[in-house]
């Protein structure tokens, strides 16, 4: 789902764990569609009912050419990482998930950060969740990026919110949501799951490589 704010002519591709609360509750103060004066004040489940993140699909993007298109990308590794600290950590999940409830599969709700993504691909496997965020950034944004007027790293949401002021001719509020107050690192894992983590992110850093070095590049095989 392309996510349109028609009468600004706005149009923004979202990616899970890539700042996209913060900039979908901004577009929701700017839609008339939206009974939304302050974006800080929206919750993320307000937030996501509004717009959806769905997959990138070429023909959505037909007849925008003149709209303001933009997507916001995350190194891949912390995006990874965000995914253990929020939605493992922060939100509890897998506590909900029912096939771990239910015993039928032999994976704790509570991993520590090297257990589960030595095990991320059985994770993705019994939570949805957990595989809708955890999916390779292509395909959200496509594999090209020249579709998009501008492409923002999460780094830079002053500019976009900058950008989205001076589109639209007024102040555009991005509000910062799921920030952790410990982010996770590669200093906090073991040698093992760097190397897990290299080779899953390998494809990911390749693609994003005009926007993130790859720091698992030094990482033995």
């Amino acid at each position: 789902m392309v996510v349109r704010v028609d009468p600004s002519k706005i149009a923004y591709m979202a990616v899970p764990k890539a700042a996209c609360s913060s900039v979908k509750a901004s577009l929701a103060a700017l839609d008339p569609t939206h009974s939304v004066d302050d974006p800080t004040q929206m919750g993320q489940k307000e937030v996501h009912a509004f717009y959806a993140t769905q997959r990138f699909r070429k023909h959505r993007w037909m007849h925008l050419d003149d709209y303001f298109r933009f997507t916001v990308v995350r190194d891949p590794l912390k995006r990874l990482l965000g995914v253990y600290t929020n939605r493992v950590v922060g939100l509890r999940e897998l506590y909900n998930c029912r096939k771990i409830k239910r015993g039928r599969v032999d994976l704790p709700a509570d991993p520590d950060p090297d257990f589960f993504f030595q095990h991320l691909e059985e994770y993705v496997e019994v939570s949805s969740s957990i595989k809708h965020h955890a999916l390779p950034t292509a395909l959200f944004t496509g594999r090209r990026f020249d579709v998009y007027t501008k492409v923002y790293k999460t780094n830079e949401i002053n500019a976009l919110s900058a950008d989205l002021s001076a589109h639209v001719g007024r102040e555009v509020v991005v509000p910062h949501f799921n920030s952790s107050d410990r982010p996770l690192t590669l200093d906090d894992l073991k040698p093992e799951t760097h190397r897990v983590l290299k080779q899953r992110l390998a494809a990911e850093y390749a693609h994003l490589a005009r926007f993130f070095e790859n720091p698992l590049e030094r990482v033995a095989a």
